[in-house]
């Protein structure tokens, strides 16, 4: 056979027939074959052991790319890889499952969940609230949170169509929607025979005011001097507050710090009624940003002309920030009305929020939803969700004796810690405990009246709840619950 056949045939017959036929050829041949044969063995583990570790070495850096580190493992990855005891190495699959790496958004707790208490809402004839709305002011002036506190409760999971559930009675009478007559001087005349009759109604069609004579309802009394139901406060202290009243629980936007006649009962503060909707559209449609007013007010600065030094209204504090400051550059004071005011106080460092006929004003709650330091002038006022809202921290307070030295006192401010506060007012909590929504939103206006209603459970006259409600009132009495 020729040398060329015998090769090939080896070649087709593989590696053992080779060696086979080497140990037949002749020893210098066979010499030449044990080298050969050594070489390819040599060369084959060599071979074998390169790719070995090529393809250990590109498996550790890819799972050394793609495994993330234990502290970022959802529960889910860890779980799933500590209850597989026989596999040393992580699969990369577990990390490319979407449903690992995205864990599902836990719901929000509703106010239901949060705030132990049920809400009755008495279903009054609509001569005592909705036949009000015609006027659509009713709904949308500075005293409609009577009208927004209604709405909001109608929607909230704290309502209870039971009543013999209820911790609470809430009773929807609207007085201030005919607040002002023709004349233009303000009127509530038309609040106390309308309130007794609402009781009267209510006490007649269900058991619950007269077995509590009142002490677990809820009225509220939106306007100048709460439940005196007068906006004058001499007339409104001689008047009192009704005697069909005095046990129950009033939401008031009047409140002092001292003994005064229109808060004796059970009371919590609540902020006058801004509209979201108009605050929401201000902020969107403000130019640039910029603060360029220094001291902003615009308002009423006295009663009337025959009154020019203002000595009945506002205490003729008003007149004084006009007389000293209305030719002050710094100062930015108007007297007229305008409906956009509002994108003034967007555009204002300092805002002015003097005492009116009450020592409250809306002034507050605009200045700190736009961004404005609210500049507090009303001696001993109680500021609404105090508990909540830190006011030292986002207000100025100038006693109503030092008001001609505004102009100081600002620019001192301004040169030492105003930074500090426009960063607390900015605080988004603090816009929200101020405005009402028709659906109550966690922290919302209306969210802070059930919280500040949550500790007062000890007038609950609901039968399971006595128990827990003798604890509460030993908590509230020992100071461990804040009182609003």
């Amino acid at each position: 056979m020729s040398e060329f056949n015998r090769l090939r045939i080896s070649k087709n017959r593989g590696f053992y027939y080779n060696v086979k036929m080497m140990n037949r050829d002749p020893p210098h041949h066979q010499n030449n074959h044990k080298r050969s044969y050594y070489f390819y063995r040599y060369f084959k583990w060599v071979l074998w052991i390169s790719f070995s570790l090529y393809f250990l070495t590109s498996f550790l850096i890819t799972i050394n790319n793609n495994i993330k580190p234990i502290s970022s493992l959802s529960k889910t990855t860890i779980i799933s890889t500590s209850t597989n005891p026989s596999s040393s190495v992580i699969s990369r699959a577990l990390f490319e499952d979407s449903s690992v790496q995205k864990p599902k958004a836990i719901p929000s707790k509703t106010e239901s969940e949060i705030l132990p208490l049920k809400v009755y809402i008495y279903d009054l004839p609509s001569k005592y609230n909705t036949d009000w709305l015609t006027n659509r002011r009713c709904s949308n002036h500075l005293f409609a949170s009577e009208v927004a506190i209604h709405k909001a409760l109608l929607n909230s999971d704290v309502r209870t169509l039971n009543p013999f559930e209820a911790d609470f009675f809430f009773v929807p009478v609207y007085v201030s929607c005919n607040f002002n007559t023709s004349n233009g001087f303000p009127s509530l005349g038309h609040a106390r025979p309308l309130l007794k009759s609402a009781i009267q109604f209510v006490s007649e069609s269900a058991p619950f005011w007269n077995r509590s004579h009142g002490e677990d309802h809820v009225f509220v009394a939106s306007h100048d001097y709460g439940a005196c139901f007068h906006p004058m406060e001499d007339i409104a202290i001689e008047d009192g507050i009704p005697s069909f009243l005095k046990k129950s629980i009033i939401l008031q936007t009047f409140g002092v710090r001292f003994r005064h006649p229109c808060q004796e009962v059970e009371n919590i503060v609540i902020p006058p009624y801004v509209s979201p909707h108009k605050f929401h559209s201000t902020l969107k449609h403000a130019t640039n940003g910029k603060r360029d007013i220094f001291a902003f007010f615009r308002g009423k600065m006295e009663l009337h002309p025959k009154n020019i030094n203002g000595r009945i209204y506002s205490k003729g504090i008003r007149t004084k920030i006009w007389k000293k400051f209305s030719r002050n550059r710094k100062f930015y004071l108007k007297r007229r009305r305008y409906d956009g005011y509002q994108s003034e106080i967007v555009r204002s460092v300092f805002c002015l929020c003097p005492l009116g006929w009450a020592p409250w004003s809306p002034r507050l709650v605009e200045s700190v939803a736009l961004g404005c330091i609210p500049v507090i002038i009303a001696d001993n006022i109680r500021l609404p969700y105090s508990y909540k809202i830190q006011w030292s921290k986002i207000s100025l307070t100038v006693p109503e004796k030092d008001v001609n030295k505004l102009a100081t006192v600002l620019e001192h401010v301004a040169a030492t810690n105003l930074t500090t506060l426009q960063k607390n007012l900015w605080d988004p909590s603090n816009q929200r405990a101020l405005l009402f929504n028709e659906i109550i939103q966690p922290g919302d206006a209306t969210w802070q009246v059930l919280d500040s209603l949550s500790k007062l459970l000890h007038l609950s006259h609901r039968e399971p709840r006595l128990e827990r409600n003798h604890v509460l009132t030993r908590e509230i009495e020992g100071g461990r619950v804040e009182d609003s």
